[in-house]
């Protein structure tokens, strides 16, 4: 006779019913909530890992050195601005696609272009193309003031809500064409466009600081990072690498046809 047997010749049934009932009625929603807890953790703490993986390998290992973006590429969650069933690549090193053919840049690339816009924390910076609004969080991490342009008004509120939802307090985001910047604002210390367009829209120059920078990808099938210093004689522009960058549409491609 095993214990069991021994277990229930010596108590009645009715001992086996209350034990199940104060387990399930007291216990086991503690239980159940106590394993979704820790696999919470488990999950927030595996993506902390391939976020320092990724600036480490990724970030890091390319040559990018200011701590400011490590900093920042190390702080924002990069999975919270993926569509859901590409969470689980957010940290790979390549774009993704966010919806409205459109994409999320590169890790390398939004940190690369943080880096060479040589921000302060004082700076005011405009964006142009919010996207998935991960590059907008960079900047923000970093400096006093973001203002960013969304030509396609779907992704301006859903960046905007979820830039909201995260704290940030330091950025506006409008719905419009950044083809000619936003002039009330300006001038800013630095100018990011995160769309090429096969020329340097002239507007955005204009509205750059004396010794602000524009960095922009530019050309059409093969484009190449630009950066444009604003100089008090005009300006210094220069091509650092070849990038791939989704058109900036709306008046770039209208002045592009006319060209």
């Amino acid at each position: 006779m095993d214990l069991s047997d021994q277990f229930r010749k010596r108590h009645p049934t009715w001992v086996f019913f209350v034990l199940v009932f104060v387990f399930f009625s007291n216990g086991f929603e503690d239980f159940v909530f106590a394993g979704l807890k820790n696999t919470g953790k488990q999950t927030e703490t595996r993506r902390t890992l391939q976020r320092e993986q990724m600036v480490k390998e990724q970030i890091q290992g390319r040559g990018i050195t200011n701590e400011n973006v490590i900093s920042a590429m190390k702080s924002v969650q990069r999975h919270l601005f993926v569509p859901q069933n590409l969470v689980n690549r957010a940290y790979e090193d390549n774009p993704l696609p966010i919806g409205f053919n459109q994409t999320i840049s590169q890790p390398f690339v939004v940190a690369y272009m943080t880096e060479i816009a040589a921000l302060t924390e004082e700076a005011k910076v405009l964006e142009i193309g919010t996207g998935s609004g991960y590059q907008t969080a960079v900047l923000a991490e970093i400096v006093s003031e973001v203002f960013s342009i969304e030509i396609l008004p779907e992704l301006a509120i859903r960046s905007r809500n979820l830039l909201d939802d995260l704290g940030y307090r330091n950025l506006t985001i409008k719905s419009g064409d950044g083809y000619q910047g936003w002039p009330e604002e300006a001038p800013f210390d630095a100018i990011v466009v995160t769309a090429a367009p096969n020329h340097v829209p002239p507007a955005l120059i204009e509205q750059l600081a004396v010794g602000g920078k524009l960095v922009i990808p530019v050309g059409q099938i093969q484009q190449e990072m630009t950066i444009i210093t604003k100089t008090d004689s005009g300006a210094s522009t220069i091509q650092t690498l070849p990038v791939r960058f989704v058109p900036m549409t709306g008046e770039a491609q209208e002045q592009q046809t006319q060209r």
